[in-house]
């Protein structure tokens, strides 16, 4: 069997539900601490022992090249000026994985994104990471979901419960359980049916390992509204020609291009920091109190 060694991540996206942040900005870049978003995907990535990194690109994204590229300016200024600790930072940004681009001309879905990566994947396994969905680093879920490709070679799903009215929003996984309540295969997706005609509430977030057989099911699925080819849509052809299995988790994921999941990446992040977690945990607990007593 072929190890996993690459990452795609798509991030051609428009960000709307960010503007006017978005504006003239990738939504990619939006800073989360002192790191842009897409920054943290990476690195899980690459904790993941994946460092053949294809980054799907659209127009004005040239800010996400720029971050992951030497700059060789600011490390001169910061070695002059003594300012070792950050120079440190600003070279393990470019020094962490082989970072690839990969230009997605038309904004044609998700599923047109990965396919754009074929040429680089060509015949291996691989993982696509959404830089909309922030995995918390202890979560260890893409690691998890190695190892249930290395054990049946088979694509697999990052996936985890959700509300009946959330479902709507996702892809939505019929399972059946083949092991535990953590693995299941999936006989059936759907993407954001009504809540009413959803067979479960068990979603496929931003998380999955892919065979290479995934882009002739690409070739083969019909665009859908707005001329939009789904990954989804393919995932649902695959699994019915080989198994697909769902790694079912809990907690640790934001969706930070909602901006209510952003603010709470945010302050999970910042508690949990060696340098400025007890003091902003500290201020947060006084201002929830003030909050109370008004």
């Amino acid at each position: 069997m072929t190890k996993v060694r690459k990452a795609v991540i798509p991030a051609a996206g428009l960000g709307t539900r960010f503007l006017p942040a978005t504006k003239a900005q990738p939504k990619e870049m939006l800073p989360l601490l002192d790191k842009p978003a897409i920054q943290y995907v990476v690195e899980e990535a690459v904790r993941a022992g994946l460092t053949d990194i294809i980054i799907i690109i659209g127009r004005g994204k040239h800010a996400i090249v720029d971050h992951f590229d030497r700059s060789f300016e600011l490390e001169h200024f910061l070695e002059a000026k003594g300012k070792f600790d950050e120079l440190k930072l600003v070279r393990e940004i470019s020094d962490m994985a082989s970072i690839h681009y990969i230009r997605q001309r038309d904004p044609l879905g998700l599923g047109h994104a990965v396919a754009a990566a074929e040429g680089h994947v060509g015949d291996e396994p691989f993982a696509v990471l959404l830089g909309d969905d922030l995995i918390v680093e202890n979560t260890r879920l893409l690691q998890e979901m190695l190892g249930v490709h290395e054990k049946y070679g088979r694509s697999v799903l990052g996936a985890m419960e959700v509300s009946r009215d959330e479902i709507s929003l996702y892809g939505c996984i019929e399972p059946e359980l083949v092991e535990d309540e953590h693995l299941a295969r999936v006989r059936s997706i759907v993407e954001k049916p009504a809540p009413e005609e959803a067979p479960s509430n068990l979603a496929a977030i931003g998380r999955y390992v892919l065979t290479p057989e995934i882009f002739d099911c690409l070739r083969r699925t019909q665009p859908g509204v707005g001329g939009e080819l789904q990954l989804t849509d393919a995932i649902n052809l695959l699994a019915q020609e080989q198994a697909v299995y769902a790694f079912v988790f809990e907690g640790g994921r934001f969706d930070v291009g909602n901006k209510l999941d952003y603010l709470k990446a945010t302050i999970e992040l910042a508690t949990g920091r060696d340098d400025i977690g007890k003091e902003f945990r500290d201020w947060l607990a006084g201002f929830v109190e003030r909050k109370k007593l008004i």
